[in-house]
C-alpha cells in the first residue's frame, strides 16, 4: 500500500472515529451528572454505556452518595484507561440548553464535552471499532470533595502496568501536576468594647489578619522552589468570616485557605507551618480535601515514576506535554504504586466555563490514538 493509501485510509478511520465519538458523545452530555448535587445511580448513563460495551466484562459498583463505578476488560490488557462522568454544575452564563449536544465546524458544545465526557465518548467508539484488549473505568465523584470512586476501586486490587487518566491535556500526555489541600481553620478572640487598648489575642479578626500577611510571606520565601517545569507554591486565602462590627472585638473567625504543593514538597510540613505561624495558633484546624502530588512519593522516587511513564507514553506514540497547575485523579493512582500519566482531549481553559466545547479535531486525536493503542495489542 503507497504512503497515500495509508493517508486516505487514516483520514477515512479518523473521520469514522469522530462521527462515533460524537455520536456517543450527544447521548452523554445528555445525562444530568451534575456534581453537585451527584444525584447518579447504577442506570441511566451507566445503562448506556453498558450497551455500548458488548463482549466486555462489566462490573458497576454503587459506593452510595452518588459514587459509581463502571469497570469494563476485555481480553487480557496491560493499561487501564480512567475518565470520570461527572461534572461541574452549569452557570447561568449559559446560553443554550447545557445537556443538548450542538457541533460547529471545529467545536462540540455541551456541558462536560471538554471536562470530560468527550474522551469517555471516544473510548466508546474506540471499544466498538475495533476488537483489541481493553480495560476502562468509568467514575462519578471526581468533581466533589467527598472522592469514595477511586479509593474503593484501589481496594479491590488490580494488576495493570499503568494508568491513563483522562482530562483536558490537548492530546499531550501530563507527567506530572501539583497536589492540592483544602484547610479549614478558627481563631477565637474576647468579645468586648473596641473603645479600649486590643491585645494581640483579644480579636480573632486581628489574629486571623495576621496569620495571612504571614502565610502570605511565607509562600513568597519558596518561589524558587521547582520540580518538573513547575515553580513555587500555589496558596490561596478563599474565604474570611468573622465578627460582629466596627465597634465590637471580634471573639471568633474563621478561614477557609487552599494550596497546591509541588511534587517535591512534603504536605505534612506545609500543614504543620500554616498552622503554627503566628501565636495564638488557631483553635482548629482541619484539612478538609487532600490530592496528592503527580507522581507521589519522595523526590527520588517521584522523578523515577515520572520517567517510567515518559517511557510509556513514549511507546505509545502520545506527544509528551508540560506539568499542569490542576489536580488530577491520577495521582491517586499514583500513590497506590501505579505508574501514572494524563491524557485526553480538550484545553483546560474551556473546562468549567459557560458554553463549554471541546475541539473537534483533538477528539478525533484521541480517539485515533487509543485506536491504534488497542489495535495493536498494546493496551
Amino acid at each position: 500500500m503507497s504512503a497515500a493509501d495509508l493517508r486516505t485510509q487514516d483520514s477515512g478511520l479518523g473521520a469514522a472515529l469522530l462521527d462515533a465519538t460524537l455520536k456517543h458523545l450527544r447521548a452523554l452530555v445528555s445525562f444530568d451528572t451534575r456534581n453537585p448535587p451527584r444525584s447518579i445511580g447504577t442506570g441511566g448513563i451507566f445503562d448506556y454505556l453498558r450497551e455500548q460495551l458488548p463482549g466486555f466484562d462489566v462490573q458497576v459498583t454503587d459506593y452510595g452518595a452518588g459514587a459509581v463505578t463502571l469497570h469494563a476488560v476485555r481480553g487480557k490488557p496491560k493499561y487501564l484507561f480512567n475518565v470520570h462522568l461527572d461534572t461541574v454544575p452549569d452557570s447561568p452564563h449559559w446560553t443554550r440548553d447545557p445537556h443538548v449536544l450542538e457541533t460547529t465546524a471545529d467545536r462540540a458544545i455541551g456541558l462536560g464535552a471538554c471536562d470530560i465526557k468527550g474522551a469517555a465518548a471516544a473510548l466508546a467508539a474506540v471499544a466498538n471499532a475495533c476488537q483489541g484488549d481493553l480495560a476502562l473505568l468509568f467514575s462519578t465523584d471526581e468533581e466533589a470533595n467527598d472522592p469514595r470512586c477511586i479509593a474503593g476501586f484501589l481496594k479491590e486490587g488490580h494488576a495493570y502496568d499503568a494508568v491513563i487518566v483522562a482530562e483536558p491535556t490537548c492530546v499531550e500526555a501530563v507527567l506530572a501536576h501539583r497536589g492540592i489541600h483544602s484547610v479549614q481553620m478558627r481563631f477565637s478572640g474576647q468579645a468586648g468594647h473596641a473603645s479600649g487598648e486590643i491585645k494581640p489575642t483579644d480579636s480573632a479578626v486581628h489574629q486571623a489578619i495576621r496569620w495571612g500577611g504571614a502565610a502570605l510571606d511565607h509562600v513568597e520565601s519558596l518561589s524558587h522552589e521547582r520540580f518538573g517545569g513547575l515553580t513555587g507554591l500555589r496558596f490561596n486565602i478563599g474565604r474570611v468570616e468573622g465578627g460582629i462590627k466596627a465597634n465590637m472585638i471580634a471573639p471568633t473567625a474563621d478561614v477557609r485557605f487552599g494550596f497546591r504543593p509541588l511534587p517535591s514538597m512534603d504536605p505534612d510540613q506545609l500543614l504543620e507551618t500554616f498552622r503554627t505561624l503566628v501565636e495564638p495558633t488557631p483553635v482548629s484546624y482541619e484539612e478538609l480535601f487532600r490530592g496528592m502530588s503527580l507522581p507521589a512519593g519522595d523526590v527520588p522516587n517521584a522523578e523515577a515514576r515520572r520517567l517510567a511513564a515518559r517511557d510509556i507514553a513514549d511507546e505509545l506514540g502520545i506527544p509528551v506535554g508540560n506539568a499542569v497547575n490542576f489536580w488530577t485523579e491520577a495521582a491517586l493512582f499514583s500513590e497506590a504504586g501505579y505508574i501514572s500519566f494524563v491524557y485526553g482531549p480538550g484545553d483546560i481553559a474551556q473546562a468549567h466555563t459557560a458554553d463549554e466545547w471541546v475541539a473537534l479535531d483533538q477528539l478525533q486525536t484521541y480517539a485515533q490514538t487509543i485506536y491504534e493503542i488497542v489495535n495493536r495489542g498494546s493496551a
